[in-house]
């Protein structure tokens, strides 16, 4: 049994039921965040290890910050002797990992690494018993993921895959090529609610907290509503969209009209069109900013426009200042920030975590919104109340935020190991505040928290139920959501909340077909078994009749 090399852990029922299964197949495991899913891929590594003791491990997961975290808890969980543990990154050089390749018995690396060192031939993965990829929902398409369990499916000799994700996605489709991908043959899925986690989570308090779109704002809206309306009429019109005009089907028109251009279809139509669907693309945006974000974002983002036509980049953003509705919008926003008015979300975030910070004095909080932008304006806000110290937590790229007081460019963007030390110092209460884009959603070890806010409902049901996995595991936490009433916020709660109720039908229909599949291969196999035997059973009548 694997537990009894385990150090100052131990496997709970539910992970212990996971492990069985996830022995003699390849199996998909679909837990939520901070229940345990790294001791089943620990569990089973030991078992793999010790029926193929010559054999490798490999764990995959999307982010080097991942990566090491998953070697820190193999490392801290097994006995020092046990295996030799190595991580792959890009800034090993290729010769190098070629040689800790040879003597690693459980590589920890990003897929990408790996991906690249099979295509240079640097090493194989025949040897290796067990790959796991940790965020097993990026296993799609082109990604690295997709390449490195392709090749592993073809050259391992004794091969076992092991995905792990909170979220597979919203549809069957999604799931069944997930599945394929990997080569699944049984699904796992627990739950909060599934009786054998229940007893080990804390209660979680859900709120949602509906506020009045202000009038002020909803004067702007109305404004560039009529634009954007006129535009989509335009692109109709020019028989050029056919669905309901949402985030995905313009940036996908989009796509095809510019593969048009580029391939020589530059009729007046076409031209035309691609410089209406830019328009539309840019006022769903400013829209969805004003309706869900805050107010000084759509301002900064208008002024961009401004900015870019000022520039001359591109008609789109020329035709958009000419609409006097535009430069109203422009005007009004102006108006209301020199008045101190803002999106109302901001100060209802405001008073809840001033409420929050009073009823105990060790909190940690993360809030979750989807712009930089937005990130930095709660930050700035937050900061303001006595008692608080809020930081923004978002990824690598550099972008400009705005100007300093000297006029000189401002950035945001966090190295990997600024984004290391501002975790411990989370953990350690020195900050108490983390205003976090989607870098804050998945994988990294955030520690556990009292309350996680969405300053916005998102759509996706993968993202929703990674954010709210960061509370109620240890202690009890709360998940409040902001949600400005008859606008986007509604919409995209609600499309989460159906995509995920999708989810788990999904794969509940996928764990009865992988189900059915298996029980009449082991019903094939015992016919076949059978008939093995009857035929032998034959065989030594006739010799017995011969001889």
């Amino acid at each position: 049994m694997p537990d009894k090399f385990l150090k100052n852990i131990s496997p709970r029922k539910y992970q212990q039921e996971i492990y069985e299964s996830c022995k003699d197949k390849n199996c998909l495991v679909v837990l939520p965040t901070g229940i345990g899913k790294t001791l089943i891929a620990l569990m089973l590594s030991i078992h793999r290890l010790r029926q193929h003791p010559e054999s490798k491990i490999v764990f995959l997961a999307p982010t080097r910050p991942l990566a090491e975290q998953h070697l820190e808890y193999f490392q801290k969980h097994l006995p020092e002797l046990f295996a030799t543990m190595e991580l792959f990154t890009g800034k090993i050089s290729a010769p190098k990992r070629k040689k800790l390749w040879q003597r690693a018995d459980i590589i920890f690396s990003t897929p990408q690494c790996v991906s690249n060192d099979l295509k240079n031939n640097l090493y194989g993965l025949d040897e290796v018993s067990l790959l796991i990829e940790d965020e097993c929902h990026r296993c799609l398409k082109n990604y690295a993921y997709t390449y490195v369990a392709e090749e592993y499916k073809q050259q391992a000799k004794t091969g076992r895959v092991l995905g792990l994700t909170a979220s597979p996605g919203a549809d069957k489709k999604t799931i069944k090529q997930i599945a394929e991908n990997l080569g699944i043959e049984a699904i796992e899925v627990r739950t909060r609610e599934s009786e054998d986690v229940k007893e080990y989570l804390q209660k979680l308090k859900f709120d949602i907290v509906k506020l009045d779109f202000p009038p002020e704002l909803e004067e702007i809206r109305v404004l560039l509503k009529e634009i954007y309306d006129k535009k989509v009429q335009e692109l109709q019109n020019r028989k050029l969209l056919f669905h309901r005009p949402t985030k995905v089907t313009l940036l996908e028109l989009q796509r095809k009209i510019m593969t048009m251009i580029s391939s020589g279809n530059r009729n007046f139509n076409m031209l035309a069109g691609a410089s209406v669907c830019a328009q539309t693309i840019k006022l769903q945006h400013a829209l969805e900013l004003l309706e869900t974000q805050t107010l000084s974002s759509f301002n900064k983002y208008l002024l961009d426009i401004f900015n870019q036509a000022s520039q001359g980049k591109s008609k789109a953003v020329q035709q958009l200042i000419k609409q006097p509705a535009f430069n109203k919008a422009y005007t009004l926003a102006n108006e209301l920030l020199a008045k101190n008015i803002e999106n109302p979300k901001l100060a209802e975030l405001k008073k809840i975590i001033q409420r929050e910070f009073k009823t105990s004095k060790i909190k940690r909080i993360i809030i979750f919104a989807q712009f930089r932008d937005t990130v930095a304006t709660i930050c700035k806000t937050l900061n303001t109340i006595s008692g608080v110290n809020a930081r923004v937590f978002v990824g690598q790229t550099k972008k400009i935020y705005g100007k300093d007081s000297k006029g000189k460019d401002e950035f945001t963007g966090l190295s990997q190991k600024e984004q290391r030390q501002l975790i411990q110092d989370f953990s350690f209460g020195k900050i108490n505040v983390l205003a976090a884009t989607s870098i804050g959603e998945e994988g990294l070890d955030i520690p556990e928290v009292s309350a996680v806010i969405f300053y916005e409902p998102i759509p996706s049901a993968i993202r929703q139920i990674q954010r709210r996995g960061r509370t109620a595991r240890l202690k009890p936490g709360k998940l409040i959501i902001l949600m400005n009433q008859n606008t986007r916020d509604e919409a995209y709660y609600w499309a989460a909340f159906h995509k995920e109720k999708r989810m788990h039908r999904a794969l509940e229909s996928i764990k009865q077909e992988l189900d059915g599949n298996n029980k009449n291969q082991i019903i094939a196999e015992e016919e076949t078994t059978q008939k093995d035997n009857k035929e032998k059973t034959n065989i030594n009548k006739e010799q017995k009749t011969l001889f």
